[in-house]
């Protein structure tokens, strides 16, 4: 699967992303017609987005907003109650999506090797198509409230294990050779996450989505995939009878 592939495969417009918190706020947002919500939180979340990215959130202003988005301050407030609320829909619809889609694209694998690649990929395909959600959550997590900074930190910590939980899988397998399972989820989670929040560089270098992930994969199966993985997995196959070489009969990580 490569990026034109998932993109493809998942609808994610900002169209859908909007009507996704309509349909989680709908209780709360004091505008009823689907329609106006969805175009005008479409204007709201890109002018966010865009004067974040310029002069951080708690500088915005209402006012800010406002002129940014030609609504007017009380058409914005029958959306969200205070800058803090909009802040936590951002976030939580950002952490909603990522997990929902990683996790549906992994259950769909059935070996550890399988899971990690695409894992690797969905992570990185998703941070591409909605980067600046992704780079606003993280650069913002600070300004949340206590709750929905621990909401923001059990996400990440969630996203973490989902790498570590398949990295222990396939260890318990054989097929990988990890000393420090938490350790090594961590750094794939860090090099993820540097393709969305240091896109400018890769940009200036033209470095694709696919070449990154394909660099990212071929790294983690140096690491993971080693000589004395494959001196491991002989052993263990040799000790239930049945001697296969883990180049021969392993499906290791791949690009």
């Amino acid at each position: 699967m490569d990026y034109v592939e998932f993109q493809k495969q998942v609808s994610l417009s900002k169209q859908d992303i909007c009507r996704e918190v309509y349909a989680d706020n709908r209780n709360s947002i004091r505008v009823k017609k689907e329609g106006t919500v969805v175009k005008n939180l479409e204007r709201i979340f890109d002018a966010t987005l865009k004067i974040s990215n310029k002069k951080g959130f708690q500088a915005m202003s209402m006012r800010d907003l406002s002129q940014e988005t030609n609504l007017s301050m009380g058409a914005l407030y029958s959306y969200f109650s205070s800058k803090e609320e909009l802040l936590e829909m951002l976030q939580h619809q950002h952490r909603t999506i990522t997990i929902r889609i990683l996790e549906a694209y992994i259950h769909a694998q059935k070996d550890p090797s399988g899971k990690l690649r695409i894992a690797i990929r969905t992570h990185l395909y998703l941070s591409e198509i909605m980067q600046p959600w992704f780079y606003f959550s993280y650069m913002e997590t600070k300004n949340l409230s206590k709750q929905q900074q621990e909401l923001a930190i059990a996400s990440e910590l969630y996203t973490e294990k989902i790498f570590s939980d398949i990295l222990n899988e396939g260890q318990i397998q054989g097929f990988f050779q990890i000393d420090d399972l938490q350790l090594t989820a961590s750094v794939i989670k860090a090099m993820l996450q540097d393709w969305y929040l240091k896109r400018w560089k890769y940009a200036k270098r033209k470095i694709s989505v696919d070449q990154y992930a394909r660099f990212v994969l071929d790294m983690v199966e140096a690491y993971i995939s080693d000589g004395k993985a494959s001196q491991k997995y002989i052993k263990f196959s040799e000790a239930k009878g049945t001697v296969n070489e883990l180049s021969g009969s392993g499906d290791t990580l791949s690009r």
